[in-house]
């Protein structure tokens, strides 16, 4: 059965828009008095509510109270949410003037989370991710890349991966979980070998076995002074590309180098770029690697942000993510990070809420989802305004009040009225 959901006082599809450099809002497509057709969890058509209602006259209608405006679900295509525990103490060190690399020094940091995380079980851990995309879905986020990287060991590594498998097959969890292999997020403590000994241990011994349990298509490597070299990194993600990975890197956070691996490797993001100069963008604009900017991780370490401006103008495809992890970027947020860091880097609506869908679903080398078109899925929310740029407006503080995840309702404020 087809259904027709509005009418919303404006809907922003976000289609027919670039993937690559700067947006503006002039080239935002905006259906006044809109509505949606929906169909087994896809987007059949959109335009004005009035005239499809009365070319449907056998739809169920999904009529919306007040004035609101539809935007397509948000993607947060970083995050590290399955980890168990707090880094309330490192974040008071911080405060107090202490450096990321010093408080990883001093026993913090990764390693904290590492070790508790270690010390929960995978049913403990699956809870902890469900928990944390509901409240994600509650505010717009319908698709979540997941990453490892705080179990540092075969069976650690295996345990959080499925238990975000887990996560992802229970109605709980409600968004879309994507998976990712961080297991090279640092060389552990207690590895008995260097760094290359250890990218081997985990080409051999952990993602044959992630393959075979079909819990990750993706790997991620942190490049940088207290994690990997850029020869390591190399030779990583070539040997796991080989083995039918697709790439991301953490790149360029406090130093350069990371992007450049990032584009040699044909990865699909580069992500942070805190640390990123106009050579290293230069290289982002024919490469097809989308720079990931984590707004929250700037806001958690009291750092300045990825040049996302400088990036845009550069010709880049720009995504925004959360980074959401419990030491740099306990958070969050997505959309009051985003905004805040539109109002420092000068970005405008169109390239904040392309940042946040199609561009961060290109992230993810998702192509059925980012924008409200035709054949794509209907994961979309709605805001309680009736002038779009009321959304970053209010910096956060504006929160969905209707959402669809693959066209189902998920409560707030619809009726299902009729059939007519």
């Amino acid at each position: 059965m087809k259904t027709l959901i509005g009418p919303f006082s404006q809907i922003l599809p976000l289609s027919g828009m670039g993937d690559n450099g700067a947006l503006e809002d002039n080239q935002l497509v905006i259906i006044p008095d809109g509505g949606v057709i929906i169909e087994n969890g896809l987007i059949v058509e959109t335009g004005d509510f009035a005239k499809l209602r009365t070319a449907n006259p056998g739809f169920l209608i999904e009529e919306i109270a007040g004035e609101q405006v539809l935007l397509p679900g948000f993607i947060d295509c970083h995050t590290h949410i399955c980890f168990a525990g707090s880094r309330a103490k490192d974040y008071s060190m911080r405060i107090q003037g202490r450096s990321y690399l010093d408080i990883a020094k001093s026993g913090g940091g990764i390693w904290d989370s590492v070790m508790q995380t270690r010390a929960a079980d995978e049913a403990t851990l699956s809870t902890l991710v469900q928990q944390r995309a509901k409240r994600h879905l509650l505010q717009g986020v319908t698709t979540i890349e997941v990453k490892s990287g705080y179990g540092l060991s075969v069976e650690n590594e295996l345990k959080q991966l499925r238990a975000i498998k887990n996560a992802s097959s229970s109605d709980e969890a409600g968004a879309d979980l994507i998976p990712t292999c961080l297991a090279a997020h640092l060389l552990p403590k207690d590895f008995d070998g260097n760094a290359r000994a250890y990218l081997d241990h985990i080409l051999t011994d952990l993602l044959p076995l992630i393959k075979s349990e079909n819990l990750a298509g993706r790997v991620d490597i942190f490049i940088e002074e207290s994690a990997f070299n850029s020869e390591d990194a190399l030779y990583y993600l070539k040997a796991a590309k080989a083995m039918g990975f697709e790439l991301t890197v953490h790149a360029d956070q406090f130093s350069t180098g990371g992007l450049a691996v990032a584009v040699e490797t044909g990865a699909l993001s580069a992500d942070h770029l805190e640390a990123s100069t106009p050579v290293e963008i230069a290289l982002l604009k024919t490469s097809g690697t989308v720079a990931v900017v984590l707004p929250g991780a700037s806001l958690g370490l009291g750092m300045h942000y990825a040049p996302a401006r400088k990036l845009l103008d550069g010709g880049a495809c720009l995504a925004i993510a959360s980074d959401w992890n419990p030491g740099s970027a306990p958070m969050g947020n997505l959309l009051l990070q985003a905004a805040v860091m539109s109002a420092s880097e000068k970005l405008s609506t169109a390239e904040v809420f392309a940042g946040l869908t199609f561009r961060a679903a290109r992230a993810l080398n998702l192509n059925d989802r980012g924008t409200i078109s035709p054949g794509l899925l209907a994961d979309m929310q709605a805001y309680p305004c009736s002038d779009y740029r009321e959304i970053l407006y209010q910096q956060g503080q504006l929160q969905p009040v209707n959402l669809w995840k693959k066209g189902k309702s998920k409560g707030y404020q619809t009726a299902i009225v009729n059939f007519k």
